[in-house]
């Protein structure tokens, strides 16, 4: 017997027909004679109509309001969730944020998980009741509801799953695992049977959309085996195996290999400030504000100085940040003393991640070679222990991905008779 926490994202949820399969997927694992608890987002689209009403109402909505309304998406599903798994007899029952309840800090719309009391939930669970959960939210300790951020059902489910001490936690999703790259740019490329926790991290910072990323920190922090699987399978048939995602220690040597996935991500935008002046403080300057306005930054170059006594100096952001930075530098323009500002969103970030970059080396040669063969250009660069990113015209990002993948020996067997 087995303590498991089954995870349903949106898709999975969309309607009463797709509730009913990801009721029989529950029974199967109930019937196993484990303990289940399941975590359930809001129908697909479900939250962005949510939003809407919100912004509708007003544009200055109160953020505790806000999130009184995006909550309701998940309670709805958990509660029909427990309804149509009573229909097929088995015992459930919803058990909202408040009920548990799941402690989270005060910052609505965005806010962290804190610590979850689970005895009862254990209680319920031990004796054959299956607990289904609404993901995404929480209880700040002033007893109003809170939201954790677009995502966070893959949060809560990871959360849940660490506080139950469960021995895995099952994300269903609409993709079968994680694969060496995006399939429908490779159609070779490979699913992973195993990724470590730092790879998967990586691979979803930089672009690959299977899990979100606080989850995925999350689970490393709290030792959470997450498994990634289908909800779109033959729900009757044997479960297929999914992705497991686990600690360095559980990766054979013999499955291990020196790049595991290549991620690619268009949301990136690249700005160039000319003719900065080239002294001590400078730099800070320019990101000071930014880190002040809560921007995240990503790759930074700074050019060679020029004979006047300044540089150019060009960094990335999300592409969603660039009317807020636009606007942080052109009132902070004064005082870094820039003569120009250029900025280019036909950009496109390429990251190769594998634990196996610690102890091999060529890796970034190999990336540059290859892509200097096929005449892409590489803007800026950034690595860290495990991943090297570069930055690269938008209109290669599907070229560079096939080339890459082909370079590093990731291209699955051809099969065909």
């Amino acid at each position: 017997m087995a303590r498991i926490v089954m995870k349903f994202g949106g898709t999975s949820m969309a309607g009463i027909e797709r509730i009913r399969s990801v009721a029989q997927r529950v029974k199967r694992e109930w019937e196993a004679g484990n303990q289940v608890a399941v975590v359930v987002s809001a129908m697909a689209g479900e939250t962005d109509r949510l939003v809407n009403f919100c912004r509708e109402a007003s544009s200055l909505y109160d953020p505790r309001e806000y999130d009184v309304v995006v909550a309701s998406g998940e309670q709805v599903t958990s509660g029909l969730l427990a309804i149509a798994l009573q229909a097929i007899g088995v015992p459930a029952r919803s058990w909202l944020g408040w009920q548990l309840p799941i402690h989270t800090s005060d910052t609505h719309a965005s806010a962290r998980i804190g610590e979850i009391d689970t005895q009862a939930l254990l209680a319920a669970t031990a004796g054959g009741e299956v607990a289904v959960i609404p993901g995404f939210q929480g209880l700040a300790d002033n007893g109003r509801v809170t939201t954790l951020g677009r995502g966070g059902s893959d949060t809560s489910a990871v959360a849940v799953a660490a506080a139950m001490k469960a021995d895995r936690c099952d994300i269903y999703t609409d993709v079968d695992g994680v694969y060496t790259t995006d399939p429908r740019i490779v159609p070779r490329a490979r699913k992973l049977k195993r990724v470590t926790y730092e790879e998967m991290l990586e691979l979803a910072s930089v672009g690959a959309k299977v899990l979100q990323t606080r989850s995925v920190g999350l689970a490393m922090k709290e030792g959470v085996r997450v498994q990634v699987l289908s909800s779109f399978a033959d729900a009757d048939a044997a479960a297929e195996p999914g992705t497991m995602i686990v600690g360095e220690e559980e990766v054979d040597d013999m499955e291990r290999q020196l790049i595991t996935g290549i991620a690619h991500d268009k949301n990136e935008a690249k700005i160039t400030l000319t003719e900065v002046p080239d002294r001590p403080g400078a730099v800070a300057a320019i990101f000071g504000p930014l880190a002040d306005t809560g921007v995240n930054v990503d790759m930074i170059v700074q050019n060679v100085a020029h004979s006047t006594g300044s540089t150019d100096v060009t960094f990335t952001i999300n592409q969603a940040e660039l009317p807020r930075v636009l606007d942080v530098l052109d009132r902070e323009k004064a005082t870094i003393g820039y003569d120009r500002l250029v900025h280019d969103t036909r950009v496109a970030k390429i990251s190769v991640v594998g634990v196996g970059m610690r102890s091999h080396a060529g890796v970034a040669s190999t990336m540059f070679k290859t892509l200097g063969d096929r005449g892409i250009n590489v803007q800026a660069i950034t690595t860290s222990e495990i991943k090297v990113s570069v930055l690269i015209e938008e209109d290669y990002t599907e070229l560079a991905v096939r080339v890459l993948h082909t370079a590093y020996g990731l291209d699955a067997e051809d099969t065909a008779a």
